[in-house]
């Protein structure tokens, strides 16, 4: 049976990262970060490639020991308290490393029953899960192995859900992802939130950030530059332009011409 973890404050942050750092040799990928998601938001975490978005999210879920700081799921210490910070949190990481030789429906069976599921639980949810989706019928029985790139994407969105988690942590769920299951996950996103669930997602698509969330973190080299709420940002100009000048860029920065192409 599972050990319901202890109630979390009224006022607990979702996630609170305080002083998070991670190196790697001579590398800093994570520079002392500090962040705060609140209850019920739904917040974009974004930043160019190599900001350290993918660690930052490892070393805040409890997937990555950091080098210094912490890290609370609703008020739980994921490395002191790892059990019940866990059961409140979903995560989809990135390069998420999957069961090969399970179908779909297989790996959200034995993932529902780890958390301590009753099966009749675990097949309901699995169903509506792999049906929402689109990873039923004769695709419900396909290997991990066999799955394309999307469907990885999907499946592990369904394994972050399968529990009922209180937070979701998200790098990049909608990468390679069809249209029609994108619309999918939007809807599933937003009922969460909706519902009195907390998401972080990192992204690369500032239209999707726009449209879903209400708070953005931008990260640059390895620090969070800029924490708003997307009313904010948006009463400034576009996000677009919150961004690159958070990274200390400029617009005529993506207008440089390549001679050799003409």
């Amino acid at each position: 049976m599972t050990r319901t973890p202890p109630a979390p404050t009224v006022a607990s942050p979702a996630l609170s990262v305080s002083g998070l750092r991670r190196a790697f040799r001579d590398r800093v990928a994570v520079d002392g970060v500090d962040l705060v998601v609140e209850p019920e938001s739904f917040t974009g975490l974004l930043g160019p490639n190599g900001a350290g978005k993918s660690t930052l999210i490892g070393c805040a879920v409890g997937l990555d020991r950091p080098d210094a700081g912490s890290s609370k799921v609703l008020g739980l210490d994921v490395w002191t308290q790892p059990l019940d910070a866990r059961r409140l949190l979903g995560v989809l990481p990135d390069n998420l490393a999957l069961p090969e030789h399970l179908s779909g429906s297989e790996l959200l069976g034995y993932w529902g029953r780890l958390h301590g599921m009753t099966p009749d639980t675990v097949d309901a949810r699995a169903n509506d899960l792999l049906q929402l989706l689109e990873l039923d019928g004769s695709v419900s029985r396909t290997l991990v192995r066999d799955y394309s790139t999307g469907m990885r994407k999907k499946i592990g969105i369904a394994v972050a859900l399968i529990h009922a988690p209180r937070v979701l942590v998200l790098d990049e769920p909608f990468e390679a992802v069809d249209p029609l299951s994108a619309i999918a996950i939007r809807g599933i996103l937003e009922q969460f939130v909706a519902a009195g669930g907390s998401v972080v997602m990192s992204s690369h698509s500032m239209l999707l950030v726009e449209h879903l969330c209400d708070a953005v973190a931008i990260m640059v080299a390895g620090r969070i530059v800029r924490t708003a709420s997307m009313a904010d940002v948006v009463s400034e100009g576009t996000l677009e332009e919150a961004f690159i000048s958070a990274a200390g860029r400029t617009q005529d920065d993506g207008n440089r011409e390549l001679s050799w192409l003409t």
